[in-house]
């Protein structure tokens, strides 16, 4: 969901990785562990387009 409705949509660029739901959405579509995921996102940052791409990378 969008937390500032004066930007919609804008929020759909980034994963809140404090939000259980959009963690355990991120570990389901990519076949990850939850502290993959977490890793992941504490790593590259909270960015969708980055995070896919370094779990890809982790999946080899």
């Amino acid at each position: 969901m969008v937390s500032d409705t004066t930007k919609p949509g804008r929020d759909r660029q980034f994963v809140a990785g404090g939000e259980g739901h959009e963690l355990r959405h991120f570990t389901e579509k990519l076949g990850l562990l939850v502290t993959q995921a977490q890793e992941l996102i504490d790593r590259v940052g909270n960015s969708r387009e980055a995070r896919n791409a370094a779990a890809q990378l982790l999946k080899g």
